[in-house]
């Protein structure tokens, strides 16, 4: 099979690789799109050591099975593998589990490639006539999802009842302002200094998208997204959560610059975390994107495989206006 190898940081090259071969009560899928995540971009740049090359990347999937129970059914793939007899697995978090795996880290392959192997149980059916690109953004959406559900829960007030921004609008970013949306939140504003990425989350139905100055008055928000997790945005957040608010922190850049403690422990806001999903997450975004009610899902480019290092390229040039980057083997 053809695959897009990333061989050193910075370096990915299109290559011939052997064909992946399914364990017991796995299947073999062939890919039809695969986003670009920031996790990937991450890896790329060399700042990941649970990817070390050569690494074949790519979590973020759609395809065609070809093997097992579900041959010829076309499917998204959630990338998250957790044994059943995890403690985290039968509490109903096992996104939470020491012992997770997932595509694109050892030992398994990720979706960059024409072929990806992973377990039956983690392949939720589409439609024959579902875009694969759009199909492609369920695990993505998912992760928004879940980060939003999971600040939500933690709320003194309905969101209905509740001022809601998100910082960032890369696709976890817009994404979880689209769940905003679709959950029925009082009122949804995404921040975002990129004048073409505003431009993108105005086209996929955010009446709200600002720059960063024009955006909510300080002390004013009920619950804070923050999709990029840098020190700017941190700072951000514990300015703009109103007392007893929620911050839910869903980027990935490493570091704890910009938070503001005191402020944090005197107005009782609370700080979380958000990592990816639960399995019933991920099978109730894909029926939202069946459905259609997360929009139009015009907000992603897609590429040939083949050219997905020019792809990363622009990606870190900020040359792309979409919110997300998908791979077309």
């Amino acid at each position: 099979m053809k695959a897009l190898v990333q061989i050193a940081p910075n370096t990915l090259i299109h290559r011939d690789e052997p064909d992946p071969a399914p364990a017991p009560g796995e299947a073999i899928i062939r890919v039809e799109a695969v986003g670009i995540c920031g996790s990937d971009m991450h890896a790329i740049h060399g700042h990941d050591a649970r990817r070390p090359t050569p690494i074949i990347l790519g979590h973020e999937a759609a395809g065609r099975v070809l093997t097992g129970r579900l041959a010829g059914k076309r499917v998204a793939v959630n990338p998250l593998v957790v044994p059943a007899d995890c403690p985290f697995a039968r509490e109903g978090r096992p996104h939470l589990s020491p012992r997770r795996e997932i595509l694109s880290m050892p030992p398994r392959p990720g979706a960059f490639a024409e072929l990806v192997r992973a377990p039956e149980e983690n392949l939720v059916e589409i439609p024959e006539a579902m875009p694969a690109a759009k199909a492609a953004l369920a695990e993505p959406i998912a992760v928004s999802y879940h980060a939003v559900h999971h600040g939500a829960r933690l709320l003194g007030r309905p969101l209905p009842a509740s001022r809601c921004v998100v910082l960032g609008g890369g696709a976890i970013g817009l994404a979880a302002a689209l769940v905003l949306v679709q959950a029925g939140a009082g009122e949804v504003w995404l921040v975002e200094p990129n004048a073409a990425r505003r431009a993108t989350a105005e086209r996929a139905g955010i009446a709200l998208s600002r720059a960063p100055e024009h955006g909510p008055e300080d002390s004013s928000c009920d619950l804070v997204v923050d999709a990029v997790g840098a020190a700017v945005t941190r700072a951000s957040a514990c300015r703009l959560a109103r007392p007893g608010g929620v911050i839910v922190h869903a980027g990935l850049l490493p570091g704890a610059e910009g938070l503001d403690i005191r402020r944090l422990t005197l107005q009782e806001i609370t700080f979380t975390g958000t990592y990816c999903y639960t399995p019933e997450e991920f099978r109730t975004v894909v029926g939202l994107l069946v459905a259609g009610r997360l929009g139009a899902l015009e907000w992603l480019e897609a590429r040939p495989l083949a050219e997905g290092a020019r792809a990363v390229a622009d990606i870190d040039a900020g040359a792309v206006a979409a919110a997300k980057v998908v791979l077309v083997p």
